[in-house]
């Protein structure tokens, strides 16, 4: 019989990346979990996938683009705001769902042993799904315009979107293993976390183009914000229109990197106590 010692991080910033592959299987038994157990009891199930980003830029083309009138840059309003969705719905369910790992994991990580990362990890994964859904639902857009119209231009930054949705994913991931090691103790942060979420949104260049952002201090705010290079790249390579920097971009990467970093620190030291504190 195999023997396994189950023994204390040594520092708080490490990683076992063997015993997180050892539990390889674990990851996938909770994505199944997460892709099931979101919809399970709904009457169009997976199909929310595809309703939600259409309904969503419906609203965004008759509030944003037919009420208030503002630009897309050329670019088509549907392609235009479907980008931006997409981007933030992938980011933000990222967040919200892992700012969740502690509270709603209490009762299984009291009874038994596994690395803890395992659930968010597992919940950035599983969203992969719905991104990729309502991704190619874009491609099929996108496709139309393509052959029918000369105002999107794709160009070689297209070779980025694997990049984008690495930076999207850990990005959400590290602010949200941040969240959740730190509403361990104090819950009332959830309820400014929700808000800072919902203002966030409006923070990052989805219902807007950057351009029209006059304001030197407005804009350099919003370029402050690591999404902001995401969407506006995104929106560069397969629109032709939006702002391309690769100094943002690094800076976004970069940023994501320090914050993974950090997370983990925090998760390593809450994980310790936190049955204890929560």
């Amino acid at each position: 019989m195999q023997k396994m010692v189950i023994t204390p991080h040594k520092s708080l910033w490490s990683i076992d990346w063997k015993e997180l592959w050892r539990y390889r299987d674990l990851v996938g038994m909770f994505i199944r979990r997460n892709i099931v157990v979101q919809y399970k009891q709904t009457i169009i199930g997976p199909l929310w996938y595809i309703v939600q980003p259409v309904l969503t830029v419906i609203m965004n083309m008759i509030v944003f683009g037919g009420i208030a009138k503002m630009s897309t840059d050329g670019a088509p309003q549907i392609l235009f705001y479907m980008v931006g969705n997409i981007c933030w719905f992938y980011f933000a369910d990222c967040l919200n769902q892992t700012s969740t790992t502690f509270s709603a994991n209490q009762r299984m990580f009291g009874k038994v042993y596994f690395p803890r990362l395992v659930v968010p990890i597992a919940v950035v994964v599983s969203n992969l799904l719905r991104f990729g859904i309502q991704f190619m639902l874009f491609v099929a857009i996108y496709g139309y315009f393509l052959f029918n119209s000369a105002e999107v231009h794709p160009n070689a930054a297209l070779l980025l979107l694997p990049v984008l949705v690495v930076m999207t994913g850990g990005l959400g991931l590290g602010f949200g293993i941040l969240v959740s090691s730190l509403t361990t103790k104090y819950r009332d942060l959830t309820i400014l976390f929700n808000f800072i979420v919902q203002l966030w949104m409006y923070a990052t260049p989805i219902v807007y183009p950057l351009s029209m952002i006059g304001k030197r201090s407005l804009r350099t705010f919003i370029m402050i914000n690591p999404m902001t290079s995401i969407v506006e790249t995104f929106r560069y390579a397969t629109l032709g229109q939006g702002y391309f920097s690769w100094a943002l971009l690094a800076y976004s990467f970069i940023f994501m990197l320090l914050l993974l970093g950090f997370s983990i620190v925090i998760f390593n030291s809450v994980q310790r106590s936190f049955m204890d504190t929560i």
